[in-house]
Formats: structure tokens, C-alpha cells, sequence
């Protein structure tokens, strides 16, 4: 089963930027999506063999995830049944036979870490709410997760260790994630291999390499030996991150 995650930065945009070419060459079981920007029925898109699900933000051309797949699910939910997260339509949960497969797009610190207080809260609610689900089956998310977890994901780790996305407190709680029996798919899979999914639009950051791996599969620990490889296809433009994928016999 082939699994795809891209932050496409508005989905209209990238619709005009390859979008489509890259949809149909990777032919994914399922293609999940975030920061949509837009609202459902706002494109017309037609994916033929695909079920489509959508959580929009309820402020306009904001966030947004989306999840296509050729196997329909059991249970959709939108959000983590928690009104203070659920308002900008950052996950979608699929329930399947063997799996829960659940699409995050984890809130930015923003500059001067405005919402890093918010953010703490985020992640100990999505850590509870993955933990709930990894009860019943096996789990597996993926998303723009927001953060470079470690010193090799990313190009310049001290001069951004105190910025967003590279906190210490962001860092530990994807530490603090890990341990409750979830996998980094692609850090078990290359634990030294320098790879990275978002750059900056600033200073030709991507013609220069000058990365940063914040895109993520993350999967309930008993999934490690059906994964078969997972992939960063850091030459696909569109977006100012890549897509990510992950192989696993499931």
C-alpha cells in the first residue's frame, strides 16, 4: 500500500504547478493533503476512483486538510472532538479494517512564538487522541508536523534553535510522542540520511538545499516491520515543501 502526505500551499495554487501530473505519476492508494486554503466545492476535482474527504477551516483561505483514497473507509471524523482545535480544519481521521490513517496539519509557533503556548496544548491533545485510537487499532498519520526533530533535520540547527519548529519544547514533544510507542517512519527507515521537505521562499533556500524535514509518517510502533520504505520526493514542485510517502504491508 502506497501512502502520500504533501503541504501543498493552497491547493488552487498547485493545481496550476503540476499537481495533477504528480497525482496521477505516484497513483497512491491514498493522497492526503494540507493547508488546502479553500473551502469544499470551491474546485472542481475530479479524481476519478478516489473518495474525497474535506475539513475546511471555518475562516476562509486558511489551513484546511483533505484525504483522497481508493478504499473506502469505515468512520470519517473531522477533528479531535475538542472545539478549540477543530476550527481550522486541521485533521481528518479514516477508520479502515486493519488501520486508523489520520491527516495533520499541526499549527505553526509562528515569529516571535506567538502561539507556542497554544501549541503545547495542541500536542498534548493529538498525543492523547493518537493514543485513544492506537488502543483499538494500529495508527497511522501523517502531515506537515511542524517541527525538525532532531539536529539532522534540518540544515542550520543552531542558528534556529530558539525559532519555530526547532524549540526545544516542540522538539520534546515529539520525543515525548515517540515514546508512547509511535515510529518516525523515516528516521527508522535512514537513521543517517540528510533529506529534507519544506524550504524557505527567502534567499533561494531550495536551489541551495538549505532544508528543513517537517513532513512526517508517524506510525504506532507495531507497524515497523510491515513498512517497506519511506520516501521524501524532494524534486516535485509546486509547494515550498515536497511530498512524503511511506510503502507498508498492511
Amino acid at each position: 500500500m502506497k501512502l502520500i502526505s504533501w503541504n501543498v500551499n493552497g491547493l488552487r495554487a498547485v493545481l496550476n504547478k503540476g499537481f495533477m501530473d504528480f497525482f496521477k505519476q505516484i497513483d497512491a492508494d491514498i493522497f492526503c493533503v494540507q493547508e488546502t486554503k479553500m473551502q469544499e466545492g470551491q474546485v472542481e476535482l475530479i479524481l476519478e476512483g478516489y473518495y474525497q474527504y474535506w475539513n475546511s477551516a471555518i475562516k476562509k483561505g486558511y489551513s484546511g486538510t483533505a484525504i483522497f483514497t481508493k478504499i473506502k473507509p469505515i468512520k470519517v471524523t473531522y477533528g479531535i472532538g475538542i472545539e478549540e482545535h477543530d476550527q481550522e480544519g486541521r485533521v481528518i481521521t479514516l477508520e479502515f479494517e486493519k488501520f486508523f490513517l489520520v491527516n495533520v496539519y499541526t499549527p505553526n509557533s509562528k515569529r516571535e512564538l506567538e502561539r507556542l503556548d497554544y501549541r503545547m496544548i495542541w500536542e498534548d491533545e493529538m498525543r492523547n487522541y493518537l493514543l485513544k485510537l492506537d488502543k483499538i487499532k494500529p495508527v497511522i498519520m501523517c502531515g506537515d508536523l511542524n517541527v525538525a526533530h532532531e539536529e539532522i533535520d534540518l540544515k542550520n540547527p543552531k542558528t534556529n534553535r530558539h525559532n519555530a519548529g526547532f524549540t526545544d519544547e516542540e522538539r520534546n514533544k515529539m520525543t515525548q510522542l515517540l515514546n508512547t510507542n509511535f515510529i518516525d517512519s523515516f528516521r527508522y527507515m535512514y537513521p543517517e540520511k540528510i533529506q529534507y521537505s519544506w524550504w524557505s521562499y527567502m534567499g533561494h533556500a531550495r536551489e541551495k538545499n538549505i532544508g528543513w524535514r517537517i513532513d512526517y509518517f508517524i506510525t504506532s510502533n507495531t507497524l515497523k516491520n510491515k513498512i517497506k520504505d519511506s520516501v521524501i520526493y524532494d524534486s516535485i514542485m509546486g509547494s515550498d515543501h515536497c511530498p512524503v510517502g511511506i510503502e507498508i504491508e498492511i
